[in-house]
C-alpha cells in the first residue's frame, strides 16, 4: 500500500514537472509569467484591524494572475494549445471550457496600483503613506511587493451637525443621536456614505419624500488640532431643492382594485374608510381589500408603509400586478409640508385558469409509471379575494423489477378541494393590525384518495383540515390547523395481504384505527431567501397532536379501545424537527447540510402509531444509498418475505445527516458529491423485529450510512435530480461486517427539486 502511494505521488510531481517545462517553452522571450502580488506592510503604530485592512488592500491589486489547479496552470496549457496548428477537437473543448490567456510581467500597471493602494489607505485615514514596488524575477516567472509604509490614522474628536432650515435640523439631529459614529474612531470614507445613508431613511420615514443621501456633505476640520484629530461636520450642499428639504404628507388615496392599462375608465367611485376605492364594487369589495393597505390618508409618507402595502396586496394570491404610485400636489407646497397622492394601480389575474400536468413517476421502490393531474381555479370567488381550486388526479404505477413479488401493479385516483380565504375566519373578531407583516390565510380543504394495490388490497383515505398560515416577517412562516381529520380504511384485502398482517400484529394494529382527528403547527425560519449570504440557515419544526379533544366524546368499546361514531381513533403526540445550514464556498459553490429528528407517542387510545403517521427511512429526500423503506428499523434486515418488509419497515423514531458539495458542471448542468446517515427505530421493541428494532445508546452504531455523486439539471430553480449512491455501513449485518463500501451495488434515486 506504502509503494503504491510513493509511485503516485512520483508520477504525480512528474506530470507537474512535466505540464510546467510546456508552459515554460510557449512564454515569449522578452516576457516573464507573472504570478501573483504580496503586500507588506510596515508601520512604527500598532495598526486596529490590520488583517482586514490587509483583505481590502489585496482586493486592489491587478491584474490577477493565472489560476493554478494543484500546482498546474491548466487554462494556459490549453491556451498555447490552442496556438498550434491542429489542436485537436479535445484540446479546443478543454480550451473553451478551461482556457485562458496568459498574463505576463509587462501587463503589471505597478504605478497605477501603487495610486490604488494609496488611496484605500486615504479612505481609511491613512493619510501621507507612501508605497513602493519592486519585482522578484526568475528566468521565465516574476512576482511583484508592494511594500506599504502606513504612518498613524486620523482619528474623530467631536461629531456636529451645522445650522440648518426647521424642520429637517431637528430630524438630522435626532437622527444623528442614534450614530455609530463615536470620539476615537479612525477616519473611515465607507462609514460616512453608510451614515448618510442611514440619514436618508430615517428622514423618508419621516416623510422628506423628495430627499436624497446625496445632499449631505461631510467636512473633516484638522486645524485646531496637531495629533492627527479632526472634527466632523455634516451640513446640507448648496442649492438643494426647496422641496427636498420638508415632509410630505398623503392627502389623498385611490385604489383603482380592477386596474386594466388598456382601459382605464373610471366607472364608480366608492370611498371606504376615508379611501377612494376606484371600480371595486363589483370586483373586490372595498371592505375586505381595505385591511391589506397599511397607508392612511393625512399620515407622513412613509417607503416602509408603502413596501408593506405592496406586499400585502401581492399575497392575496388575486393580482398579477401591484404598482403604487405617488402624484405630488405642487399647489399645496408650503415652507413646512408638502402634500402626496398616492394611486394604487392593482392589476388582477385571470379570474378562472385549468392547469394540466402530465408525470412520469419513478420511485426508489421499482414502481414507475404515468400520471396525469387537472386544476381548476377561481380567483376572488366571492369578492373578496379567495382562492377556489379543485384537483383531479389519476395514476398508474407497475413495479418494473418486481420479480414475482405481489401487488406490482397500483392505481390511485384522488380528488382535493381547496378554498383559500385571504384574512382570518373566526368567531371572534382579530384586528388585522396585530400582524404587521402579512395578514393570515384561512385554509380549508376536503380531500379524498382512492389506492388499489393489485393483489393486495384497496385503501380509501379522506382527509378535511381547516387551519390558518401567515408569514411573521421575511423569513418566518407559522402554520397553526386546529381541525385535522383524517379517515382511513382498507378494502378488500387478499388472502395474501391478510397473512401479512397476521404474521405481524403491530402492523395490523397500525392499520385498525382508522380516524385521526387533531391539531398540526408548523413553525419555519427561512434564512435561505438570503441566497447571495455565505451562511444561510433553515429551521423547521412540527407537532401533530391527535386524538385529545375527541376522547371526551369516546365510547368504550369490549376491548377497552375507544371509539367515536362506530370507529377507533387514534390518540398520539408527534413532533419532528428539520436543521439545515448551506455554507457558500465560492461562485456556485456550496457545502449543504442537514439534521432531522423525529418521534412519534402513541398514548391512550393507542398502542401504535397509525401507519400513515409512522416513519421510514431510505430513498431520494432520505438516506439515498438504500432504497425507500429498506433501511431499518434498527439492525433489522428484513425476513424471507421481501414483499411484507415494504409495509412494515417502519418506526416511531427517526433520525438521519446529510452533507453534500454542489458544484457547477457546465450552463444548467451541476454536480454533487454527498454522503447520508440515517435510520428509524421503535421505542419499544417488536417481537416481529426479534427486537432489534428497539431504540437504544448505541443507536450510532445502527446508522446506515452512505456516498453517492449526482447530477443537476437546474433551468431557473426547476431543479431534475439523478442520485447514484452505494452504502458503506448497513446496520442488518453482524458488527464487524457493517462497514464494506459496496461500489459495486449502487442504489438510483431519481427527484424533483434539491434534497434539502
Amino acid at each position: 500500500m506504502k509503494f503504491t502511494i510513493k509511485i503516485l505521488a512520483l508520477l504525480f510531481t512528474i506530470i507537474i514537472v512535466m505540464q510546467s517545462c510546456g508552459i515554460k517553452k510557449h512564454i515569449p522571450e522578452e516576457e516573464r509569467l507573472y504570478t501573483g502580488a504580496a503586500i507588506e506592510i510596515k508601520s512604527d503604530s500598532i495598526i486596529e484591524n490590520q488583517k482586514q485592512l490587509e483583505s481590502v488592500l489585496t482586493e486592489a491589486l491587478r491584474p490577477e494572475p493565472n489560476k493554478k489547479f494543484l500546482g498546474m496552470h491548466l487554462g494556459l496549457y490549453f491556451y498555447y494549445k490552442m496556438q498550434q496548428e491542429n489542436p485537436g477537437f479535445i484540446n479546443k473543448f478543454l480550451y473553451k471550457r478551461l482556457g485562458e490567456e496568459p498574463v505576463y510581467q509587462s501587463d503589471v500597471k505597478q504605478h497605477e496600483v501603487s495610486d490604488i493602494l494609496l488611496n484605500r489607505l486615504e479612505n481609511r485615514g491613512f493619510f501621507y503613506s507612501s508605497v513602493l514596488s519592486e519585482f522578484e524575477e526568475t528566468e521565465k516567472e516574476a512576482s511583484i511587493t508592494y511594500t506599504l509604509k502606513v504612518l498613524p490614522a486620523y482619528r474623530m474628536e467631536r461629531y456636529k451637525v451645522d445650522t440648518l432650515p426647521e424642520p429637517i435640523y431637528s430630524e438630522i439631529q435626532k437622527s444623528v443621536s442614534q450614530t455609530k459614529l463615536s470620539k476615537g474612531m479612525r477616519f473611515d470614507l465607507a462609514g460616512m456614505k453608510m451614515e448618510r445613508e442611514r440619514i436618508d431613511g430615517d428622514l423618508k420615514q419621516k416623510g422628506y419624500y423628495n430627499f436624497n443621501s446625496d445632499f449631505l456633505i461631510f467636512e473633516a476640520d484638522t486645524n485646531q488640532y496637531k495629533n492627527k484629530k479632526y472634527d466632523l461636520f455634516l451640513r446640507l450642499k448648496k442649492e438643494v431643492p426647496k422641496k427636498s428639504i420638508v415632509p410630505y404628507h398623503i392627502s389623498k388615496i385611490n385604489v383603482y382594485a380592477n386596474y386594466d392599462v388598456q382601459d382605464s375608465t373610471i366607472r364608480e367611485k366608492v370611498r371606504f374608510d376615508e379611501k377612494s376605492f376606484i371600480n371595486s364594487e363589483d370586483f373586490f369589495e372595498p371592505k375586505y381589500l381595505d385591511p391589506f393597505i397599511t397607508m392612511e390618508e393625512g399620515q407622513l409618507y412613509s417607503p416602509s408603509d408603502s413596501r408593506n402595502t405592496a406586499r400585502r396586496l401581492a399575497t392575496i394570491g388575486a393580482y398579477k400586478f401591484v404598482n403604487i404610485q405617488y402624484t405630488e400636489r405642487d399647489s399645496v407646497l408650503t415652507d413646512s409640508v408638502g402634500s402626496l397622492e398616492a394611486n394604487i394601480y392593482l392589476s388582477p389575474l385571470n379570474k378562472r385558469s385549468i392547469r394540466a400536468e402530465l408525470q412520469a413517476v419513478t420511485k426508489s421502490n421499482d414502481f414507475a409509471g404515468p400520471g396525469i393531474s387537472l386544476t381548476y381555479s377561481n380567483r376572488n370567488l366571492f369578492k373578496g379575494g379567495e382562492s377556489y381550486n379543485t384537483t383531479a388526479k389519476f395514476g398508474y404505477e407497475f413495479q418494473s423489477a418486481s420479480g414475482d413479488k405481489k401487488g406490482t401493479e397500483s392505481i390511485v385516483f384522488g380528488l382535493k378541494n381547496e378554498l383559500i380565504f385571504p384574512r382570518v375566519i373566526f368567531p371572534i373578531k382579530i384586528n388585522s393590525d396585530f400582524f404587521k407583516y402579512n395578514i393570515p390565510k384561512t385554509k380549508t380543504s376536503i380531500s379524498v384518495d382512492y389506492l388499489s394495490r393489485t393483489k393486495l388490497y384497496s385503501l380509501l383515505a379522506a382527509t378535511a383540515q381547516f387551519g390558518y398560515s401567515w408569514q411573521a416577517n421575511r423569513y418566518v412562516t407559522h402554520e397553526i390547523i386546529p381541525i385535522s381529520v383524517n379517515y382511513t380504511k382498507l378494502l378488500n384485502t387478499s388472502v395474501e395481504f391478510d397473512s401479512i398482517l397476521t404474521q405481524n400484529p403491530f402492523l395490523k394494529r397500525s392499520f385498525e384505527q382508522q380516524f385521526i382527528s387533531g391539531l398540526n403547527y408548523s413553525f419555519t425560519y427561512n434564512g435561505m431567501v438570503d441566497a447571495y449570504r455565505e451562511h444561510q440557515f433553515f429551521f423547521n419544526t412540527n407537532v401533530d397532536v391527535a386524538g385529545n379533544s375527541i376522547s371526551l366524546l369516546g365510547k368504550e368499546n369490549e376491548d377497552g379501545k375507544k371509539s367515536f361514531l362506530g370507529m377507533e381513533y387514534a390518540q398520539y403526540a408527534k413532533i419532528d424537527v428539520d436543521f439545515r445550514y448551506h455554507l457558500k464556498i465560492g461562485r456556485d459553490q456550496v457545502i449543504a447540510t442537514r439534521l432531522f429528528g423525529g418521534y412519534g407517542l402513541p398514548y391512550g387510545n393507542s398502542d401504535v402509531m397509525p401507519y400513515v403517521k409512522q416513519y421510514y427511512s431510505g430513498g431520494p429526500y432520505s438516506v439515498r444509498s438504500f432504497r425507500i423503506r429498506s433501511l431499518g428499523p434498527g439492525t433489522y434486515g428484513g425476513g424471507n418475505d421481501q414483499e411484507s418488509d415494504y409495509f412494515d419497515r417502519t418506526g416511531n423514531i427517526r433520525l438521519e445527516a446529510n452533507i453534500e458539495y454542489r458544484f457547477p458542471i457546465i450552463s444548467f448542468l451541476k454536480g454533487a458529491l454527498f454522503v447520508d446517515a440515517g435510520n428509524i427505530w421503535n421505542s419499544e421493541g417488536n417481537e416481529v423485529y426479534e427486537y432489534k428494532d428497539k431504540f437504544t445508546s448505541s443507536f450510532i452504531s445502527e446508522l446506515g450510512m452512505g456516498a453517492g455523486v449526482g447530477l443537476r439539471v437546474d433551468v431557473q430553480g426547476f431543479v431534475i435530480r439523478f442520485d447514484l449512491a452505494a452504502p458503506f455501513h448497513d446496520p442488518s449485518q453482524e458488527k464487524g461486517q457493517r462497514f464494506d463500501f459496496k461500489v459495486d451495488q449502487p442504489i438510483f434515486n431519481f427527484g424533483i427539486g434539491y434534497p434539502f
